[in-house]
């Protein structure tokens, strides 16, 4: 299996960044998961990707550790 980084950004106004942080935890406590995201592989290739809301909360809702190709 191949490793990525995935990065969800949102920008916040804050005075610090530890401030800024917690206004990013809170946003995810809170609502839907960001749809919007910087993925970077193995050879540091990165990808701005977003996701549709409604494959993505299908995708979510399956069990795919049971999938062999995930083994």
């Amino acid at each position: 299996m191949r490793k990525f980084t995935v990065i969800a950004t949102k920008v916040f106004e804050a005075d610090t960044a530890e401030e800024a942080a917690l206004f990013m935890y809170q946003e995810l406590t809170r609502g839907p998961a960001p749809l919007h995201y910087l993925v970077t592989d193995e050879a540091r290739i990165a990808s701005s990707l977003t996701l549709d809301r409604e494959k993505a909360d299908e995708f979510a809702s399956v069990d795919h550790t049971a999938d062999p190709g995930n083994w």
